[in-house]
């Protein structure tokens, strides 16, 4: 690969720049077969689940409310979130070629910001209805109506473009590029700058500020409002009743904390590990373990769920 491509390992201007090669999960041959049959199996479960849930539940009326109106909203985002990385690493191992384009580059890059801020802004709006559903409950369906959600999904997508393309004018800020080689199976951003000529402290500083900004504030109303939601159980008299009032925003919790700590742990082992290898072993479970759960976690925890499936693929058989 080094003598098809000499100019890798020089530092190029950014108008030079046609192609990245990516690390990958492994460069053994005798690991691609079971590679590609593990990529694609769990490609298919995570997207079979999700098509699942959002035909479930647009089939049943009685599904037709916020909760499950956010719910099938966060599996689209969750079949856009892994489509965006797992196809091309398919494709990949089957061509045996770990060459994106630098358009290509870009375009999965913001796709993956996009989804992948997508699920923390739903997964807002998501505890902020169980919050106003246990705390208000009497004037829910005034607060919650199909306008304010919709107005929320909206928000929630102009949120999660407007992060994207932050990233975007970040990485296109560096015109001077030291190495061609992305040290991760897809065009993650944080390896991208680290590629960059100029000072990595700069760059650092610039991704730590817009990922605070649009990581911690959905994090810190995700945490206000279960911190409301947890005060009003506990003042509920009964130990049925505060089991009842928890149990509809136990499948969101599990949720938020898979999202919160696959992506927390993939942070912690990139700064403690110095191995680009691991690095990108970690990087899968958030971008394809957590998307897969999410419909495994909503329809084993949830009954009316699992009963919207059994009705559907009755009605389907």
């Amino acid at each position: 690969m080094g003598a098809t491509h000499p100019s890798y390992r020089e530092h190029q201007n950014l108008t030079s720049v046609s192609e990245f090669l990516l690390l990958g999960l492994s460069d053994d041959p005798e690991l691609q077969p079971f590679l590609l049959g593990l990529l694609l199996s769990m490609y298919l479960v995570t997207m079979l689940g999700n098509l699942l849930i959002i035909l479930a539940v647009t089939s049943d009326p009685h599904l037709h409310t916020p909760m499950y109106f956010f719910l099938c909203n966060l599996s689209l985002a969750d079949m856009g979130f892994i489509s965006t990385t797992v196809p091309k690493m398919i494709m990949n191992i089957q061509t045996h070629s770990r060459v994106l384009s630098y358009v290509g580059c870009l375009t999965q890059m913001s796709n993956f910001i996009l989804f992948g801020c997508m699920d923390g802004t739903l997964l807002t709006a998501m505890a902020h209805d169980r919050f106003v559903a246990i705390c208000h409950p009497l004037r829910y369906p005034v607060i919650m109506n199909p306008h304010l959600c919709c107005f929320l999904v909206l928000v929630s997508f102009f949120i999660s473009l407007l992060d994207s393309q932050v990233h975007n004018w970040i990485v296109l800020q560096h015109t001077c590029l030291k190495d061609m080689e992305i040290s991760n199976f897809f065009c993650d951003p944080s390896q991208l700058l680290k590629l960059a000529c100029s000072d990595a402290s700069t760059n650092n500083i610039a991704m730590y500020f817009v990922g605070a900004l649009f990581g911690a504030i959905p994090f810190s109303a995700i945490f206000f409002s279960y911190y409301k939601i947890v005060s009003s159980i506990l003042r509920v008299p009964s130990s049925g009743g505060r089991y009842k009032a928890f149990s509809t925003c136990g499948s969101h919790l599990a949720v938020v904390c898979l999202f919160y700590g696959t992506g927390l742990g993939v942070y912690l082992s990139s700064a403690i590990s110095h191995s680009p290898r691991k690095d990108a072993v970690a990087s899968v479970m958030y971008t394809m373990v957590t998307p897969m759960l999410n419909p495994f976690i909503y329809s084993l925890r949830n009954r009316d769920i699992k009963r919207a499936m059994r009705r559907f693929l009755s009605k389907t058989i």
